[in-house]
């Protein structure tokens, strides 16, 4: 088992934290009082499309697609109550290229959401419904080639994450 650290200290202002990651990374976090750095739960989101980009980038490159512009972007419900959870969350992946597979870009994605990506993982073990997305522009202008690939969460079990599930488990959900 790997253990991992973080350690907040209070930098003596409103409610302002430096985070220092167990890499050894440093992160202000605030409130939207100060605005000083990103909100705790906005980290989340980071992680979730840091995580997934780097995980289907990792498995385009090794499948030799040529991808000019990549950006990963998620947009999230969150409750109003208290806590305020995350209760749904839209993935997109948005790739540009000469010649960019489509069934490649689905299989990457496909992979980084079932097997690869801890923090998808960890989301859509709890109250998360991750819908995993993308957009693919040519470059001569043609329609882009847009769809959704599967739905993950809420509740899903992250140990059978790369297993073949039933259809209409809370892992897989919808395909699209």
């Amino acid at each position: 088992m790997t253990v991992k650290t973080s350690t907040a200290r209070y930098d003596g202002t409103g409610l302002q934290f430096t985070v220092r990651t167990g890499s050894g990374h440093e992160i202000v976090l605030d409130d939207s009082g100060g605005n000083a750095g990103p909100r705790p739960v906005e980290m989340l989101l980071v992680g979730q499309v840091g995580c997934t980009g780097m995980d289907v980038l990792s498995i385009l490159q090794k499948k030799r697609q040529i991808v000019t512009r990549y950006e990963v972007s998620v947009t999230a419900d969150q409750r109003d109550d208290q806590p305020a959870i995350f209760t749904r969350a839209d993935v997109v992946h948005l790739f540009e290229g000469p010649a960019v597979d489509e069934a490649a870009v689905r299989r990457a994605i496909e992979l980084s959401a079932t097997k690869y990506c801890s923090v998808a993982a960890m989301l859509s073990a709890g109250t998360v419904e991750i819908h995993h997305r993308y957009r693919i522009v040519g470059p001569d202008g043609t329609a882009p080639i847009e769809g959704e690939v599967l739905v993950t969460g809420p509740h899903a079990d992250p140990d059978a994450m790369g297993r073949p599930q039933q259809p209409g488990s809370a892992l897989t959900g919808r395909a699209g």
